[in-house]
């Protein structure tokens, strides 16, 4: 390894395979679907105050948490794939880079690399575990596998004191390492800033381009928030200009910009995503919104009633209510896949939609609540480096052929930032505090075929779920909680008689954003209570287990 001055500035080095893709529709960057043009709420603020923080993304399991970090600090971040041009990113105002880690390894052949433009515009660089191999790669360095890989905790201890990354940054500190490559040669310029029992080079820097060999997004790290606020203001010179009443009157402006005078209909579901949509855009446009409540038959029980008594009485909305729980499951009749249930759902719904425009005026725009947690799991890069989790009705079942243009001012946020906007916009906290429902609703709570009886189980089972889980005080404390109806059967006894019984799961996690999430660690009298109201009131069941899984491996769904 090498320990240079600085010596030379970017323009003039070389940079390994960073030619621009062509983009691609990771995050709706270009949607260019017939007749889809989402406006998506994104740029903080106007003019020239302006900026924000590009996280690049390779791939890594970490990526989301690294913009939700910067977000926390009031600067704006989107994370974008490796290979968007600059002409997307520049609409953006960057102010500095973030490379994300990943799984891949920088010497391997088709391994994703950082544009040429993360160099070349002489903006900070800071990249993270995968990020700073790259950096490493292209600007002449040396990277290899690892002759000990490092996972989890490792002191890092600080070299260079003086440099603005480690700002009130104590000189050792615990970090939190996941890599099995290393750095072998520094590129020309660079020297190590700090350095761990098996990394030599676990930070290293020249100019304003940095590199961490571990991950200061996890909250593992200690001082991680520090490292990452020393880079975006010290070292990126952002202002912290973006706050959610920032993104809220951006939001309406942009909305009435682009309306007009012309009408929208937007999908009301009495989830917060929704709600909170069609909250900000009737807000934007008034009248000219139009909100279609569609009863799938998929919602949970009463759930029909009360949404439309709130935004009817509270709020005053134009709202029209269509019952269409026959068409749906006429449509769901002997479909067990849950990607086709998913998207089964999404058409069906667009239909509808279609169909009640067509009853109206002339109607150009569709609103729908699509957060980030949505557009990140059904994203699909076509450089591979991200793979679809399963898609959301929202962002995956939309038909090519459809005539409405999109809204989408939510797109992304993520979902505790959407109940923020809730709130700064009036919405009652019952409602801005309500757990995440799935759009398919209750159909991906059915393991196997949807059916009348089986629907019937799911919302009593589920009823006593909700029940219980606020009467412990436990509800704002969970992320989820429900119920699901298995495609399994097992053998009980109900009084002197042998039962053969469906088996209901009980799922409870906690998260900040869905993107992880933990099981909860429910008291067992709750359990208990839940269990045998279920077994003892809702017919056909004779058995409970409860999912102790945690997200990853497992999706906070079951399907």
């Amino acid at each position: 390894m090498t320990e240079n001055d600085i010596t030379n500035n970017t323009d003039s080095r070389h940079i390994h395979g960073s030619g621009d893709a062509e983009v691609s529709t990771y995050l709706g960057i270009a949607k260019e679907k017939s007749g889809q043009q989402p406006i998506s709420g994104g740029q903080p603020v106007s003019g020239a105050e302006r900026e924000t923080i590009i996280v690049i993304d390779f791939g890594s399991q970490y990526s989301h948490l690294i913009a939700r970090r910067i977000r926390e600090l009031h600067v704006y971040c989107e994370l974008l794939p490796h290979d968007t041009p600059w002409e997307k990113i520049a609409e953006l105002n960057p102010k500095g880079f973030v490379l994300s880690g990943s799984p891949a390894s920088v010497y391997e052949d088709g391994a994703p690399l950082a544009a040429s433009y993360v160099y070349e515009k002489h903006l900070p660089v800071l990249g993270i575990c995968y990020g700073m191999q790259v950096i490493a790669h292209q600007l002449g360095g040396k990277v290899v596998a690892g002759q000990k890989k490092e996972y989890g905790h490792a002191v890092l201890h600080v070299g260079d004191v003086d440099s603005p990354l480690f700002a009130d940054f104590p000189t050792s500190s615990p970090v939190w390492m996941s890599h099995g490559d290393r750095i072998e040669e520094l590129p020309q310029g660079f020297k190590s800033l700090a350095h761990t029992e098996n990394s030599p080079v676990a930070v290293m820097g020249c100019d304003n381009i940095f590199g961490l060999q571990w991950h200061p997004e996890v909250v593992h790290s200690q001082y991680g928030t520090t490292i990452l606020k020393n880079f975006v203001f010290d070292i990126c010179h952002c202002q912290g200009n973006w706050t959610i009443g920032n993104f809220v009157n951006v939001s309406l402006e942009r909305i009435k910009e682009q309306v007009g005078q012309r009408k929208v209909i937007s999908a009301i579901s009495g989830g917060v995503d929704s709600s909170v949509v069609s909250t900000l855009i009737h807000k934007a446009i008034g009248e000219q919104l139009t909100c279609i409540f569609v009863n799938t038959g998929l919602l949970r029980r009463e759930e029909a009633d009360r949404t439309l008594a709130v935004f009817r009485n509270n709020f005053h909305m134009n709202i029209i209510y269509v019952d269409a729980t026959e068409r749906f499951l006429s449509r769901l009749s002997g479909i067990t896949d849950p990607e086709t249930k998913r998207k089964t759902i999404g058409a069906e719904f667009i239909k509808v939609f279609e169909e009640e425009a067509s009853k109206l005026e002339q109607v150009d725009f569709l609103a729908q609540g699509t957060v980030y947690p949505d557009v990140i799991e059904s994203a699909s890069s076509t450089a591979a480096t991200s793979v679809k989790i399963k898609s959301h009705h929202n962002v995956g079942g939309l038909p090519s052929h459809m005539t409405l243009k999109l809204i989408e001012p939510l797109r992304f946020l993520f979902k505790d930032e959407v109940r923020q906007v809730g709130l700064e916009l009036g919405l009652p906290e019952e409602m801005v505090w309500r757990q995440p429902f799935p759009g398919p609703g209750l159909s991906i709570r059915i393991i196997g075929d949807v059916t009348h009886e089986k629907l019937e189980i799911l919302k009593s089972a589920d009823w006593i779920v909700m029940e219980e889980i606020k009467k412990a005080n436990l509800y704002r404390q969970l992320w989820q909680s429900f119920a699901i109806l298995t495609d399994l059967k097992s053998v009980g006894v109900t009084g002197d008689f042998r039962t053969y019984g469906h088996l209901v799961a009980i799922r409870a996690v906690t998260s900040n954003d869905a993107m992880t999430a933990d099981w909860a660690r429910l008291p067992y009298d709750v359990l208990a209570t839940i269990s045998s109201r279920i077994v003892n009131e809702v017919p056909g069941v004779n058995r409970v287990v409860y999912d102790i899984t945690s997200k990853p491996p497992a999706t906070i769904e079951w399907e």
